[in-house]
């Protein structure tokens, strides 16, 4: 292995882009290895103030002069940069002119995937929750795992599990960029292949043929584990073993389903051995067919059904992933990243069948320009399935205001009687809510800084109580 593969040839690692869910697991794992890290981000925020008192030099200005001196050695310094960073970054174009190792993230996870036994989940949604749950199941059993999570797990108040007596890592395999062509899994989950990132892949089609890509990158003697019905047809090497799951139907599946009370249990059926009564830690319906997935990762890691079982329960979920930040008898409160209309279709039915009889209320923030002018129609539809839906203004991240594309788009396709409304900001929601006369389940909708405003909400809730 060669210098620009081998991470422990590098004294430093230098981010760029710090303060991502991602990129700050890697962080935090270099810091575990006693490495020099620092890195630049565009603002601060909660989690890179964190980093920071972890040890991370971080700064929130593109300026070549605050890189600190531990990172101008090129000989000594890895740099590591997200996908969303503009190719014309100063610092980006600083450490390229200099000849430093420049890596993706992927290519960095990637790296990890090549000494250890990846267990990968890949798909348009459930990678998050999926990824936490098998790291939390393993991480209850004599197995152990390293993890790099897309979310902050509510277990552990991290992205990043580490453990010096594991070889199995729990990797979160993101399509977007492509960037999970870096890995080779072990074994790898994909949950879904429902159109996404137009803006880079043009089409469904070619959309698609990247999960197929992906496959052909499986280890040979791995597992693909492969959601049943999904628009994929493998391309897997010799020797891989290949199962399907879902809900009720699969190698892997549920039977007999229960929910009442708040609560969801089911027994899970596994050609690696059944296990009866399984209890949800977070009773959503949608984490039936994650914990499926979970589950049989973790049965492919070695744990065993009684560890399964023991550890299931006291599963906590994921920050913004179906996370309840109020619940009572009068108010609940909920956070969702959910972002695809697929996502907010599954959101919003989970939570029908949690509250039949409650009204729900969804604040929506859409993300991504090109997200939105391609799937507005859809986004209406998913958002149509609630008793109320109130938009607010596109998050742009990455992308520049493309002309015509808005959050009216949706709204205008609403299904004709459903209560709406449309706020441009924050202070227009927070007055819409105020003297709204009733508010029963309320869902907070979004991957954008729609987070920023839920501290706000729950206290104006607090306040009706």
């Amino acid at each position: 292995m060669d210098k620009n593969t081998n991470i422990n040839t590098f004294n430093s690692v230098y981010f760029i882009g710090a303060g991502g869910i991602g990129m700050s697991a890697l962080i935090r794992y270099f810091l575990s290895k006693g490495k020099k890290v620092g890195g630049y981000d565009r603002t601060p925020t909660d989690l890179t103030t964190s980093l920071i008192k972890e040890g991370a030099d971080i700064h929130f200005e593109e300026n070549v002069s605050l890189i600190p001196s531990a990172f101008l050695n090129p000989s000594t310094t890895l740099v590591i940069y997200t996908p969303a960073i503009p190719v014309d970054h100063k610092e980006l174009v600083f450490f390229q002119t200099h000849q430093f190792v420049i890596k993706k993230r992927a290519q960095v996870l990637g790296m990890i995937t090549k000494t250890e036994k990846g267990l990968c989940v890949a798909g348009t949604h459930g990678k998050t929750t999926t990824s936490t749950m098998t790291a939390y199941l393993l991480d209850h059993s004599q197995v152990k795992c390293n993890a790099f999570l897309g979310g902050i797990s509510q277990n552990y108040g991290t992205n990043l599990l580490l453990s010096d007596t594991s070889n199995f890592v729990v990797i979160e395999a993101d399509e977007f960029d492509r960037s999970f062509h870096w890995l080779s899994p072990y074994a790898t989950v994909i949950s879904a292949t429902d159109s996404d990132h137009l803006d880079i892949y043009g089409t469904h089609e070619s959309y698609v043929e990247s999960f197929r890509k992906y496959t052909s990158l499986i280890q040979p003697k791995g597992f693909l584990i492969l959601k049943k019905g999904i628009d994929l047809i493998p391309d897997v090497q010799e020797g891989v073993t290949t199962y399907t799951y879902s809900i009720k139907e699969g190698d892997f599946h549920a039977e007999n389903i229960r929910i009442g009370n708040g609560e969801i249990y089911f027994d899970y059926i596994s050609p690696l051995g059944n296990i009866d009564n399984i209890q949800l830690g977070v009773p959503a319906y949608i984490n039936i067919e994650n914990g499926i997935a979970a589950m049989a990762l973790a049965q492919i890691a070695g744990a065993t059904a009684d560890e399964i079982k023991k550890a299931m329960p006291g599963f906590k979920g994921v920050e913004r992933r179906f996370d309840f930040k109020l619940k009572n008898d009068n108010i609940v409160l909920l956070s969702d990243y959910a972002h695809h209309p697929a996502e907010i279709k599954q959101s919003i039915l989970s939570m029908r069948m949690l509250y039949p009889d409650k009204k729900i209320t969804a604040i929506f923030q859409p993300h991504l320009y090109t997200r939105t002018r391609d799937f507005y129609n859809d986004f209406a539809q998913s958002l149509s399935l609630l008793d109320e839906a109130i938009l607010v203004d596109i998050y742009p991240a990455r992308e520049q205001p493309i002309e015509g594309i808005s959050s009216q788009l949706i709204y205008d396709n609403l299904r004709p009687g459903l209560e709406k409304h449309l706020c441009h900001n924050q202070e227009e929601l927070l007055n819409l809510l105020k003297n709204k006369q009733k508010i029963e389940v309320l869902m907070v909708l979004g991957a954008g800084d729609i987070t920023n405003f839920i501290p706000h909400i729950y206290d104006l809730l607090k306040n009706r109580l």
